[in-house]
């Protein structure tokens, strides 16, 4: 088996990290902004890349079903390997439920979204500002967990490249030559 991630794996992955980082960041900017049409492209430019992300996403899951990503190294522990597993499964349902009630968030709230100014995506519920008050919330919780999990991931990269001395980091790294 290949010690590294594929190229396309790698891509995909760091495409979505920084669109990911690019998005809590701009999530947190937009939502302290006074109304003004800056605040509404800056709401229609976070939809955008919400949808790209998740489309990414989409692409990101059917190739790793079909290429099998490295073993984990074998000094791991039983419950570190658990603990790995969980977290990436964690992060694939994260990626798929946060663009997902943006967007139900969205239709409750009367907002379509257009991708990239082009392409109408249908709304999936009525206006119900209720509704859309409530998604709004799941949003945010998903986020703030996409955080603490983030935080996670991160640092089990940094401690197996730092403490372990292992190749877990360095494999999902861009290499001139797979």
């Amino acid at each position: 088996m290949n010690a590294h991630y594929t190229a396309t794996a790698k891509t995909l992955h760091w495409l979505i990290a920084v669109l990911i980082f690019g998005m809590l960041g701009l999530g947190f900017y937009m939502t302290g902004l006074d109304l003004s049409p800056t605040k509404l492209q800056i709401y229609s430019w976070h939809k955008w890349v919400g949808v790209t992300v998740f489309l990414l996403v989409v692409v990101r899951l059917a190739w790793r079903i079909t290429h099998r990503p490295p073993a984990l190294p074998q000094h791991m522990a039983p419950l570190e390997r658990i603990a790995a597993h969980a977290g990436h499964h964690l992060l694939y349902v994260l990626m798929f439920a946060i663009p997902l009630t943006g967007w139900l968030m969205s239709s409750a709230k009367g907002f379509q979204t257009v991708w990239f100014g082009v392409l109408p995506i249908p709304d999936l519920l009525a206006k119900d500002k209720a509704l859309g008050d409530l998604l709004q919330t799941v949003h945010v919780v998903l986020n703030l967990v996409l955080i603490a999990v983030l935080l996670g991931h991160v640092g089990a990269a940094l401690k197996h490249h730092f403490l372990d001395k292992d190749d877990v980091l360095t494999r999902i790294l861009p290499r001139r030559r797979d």
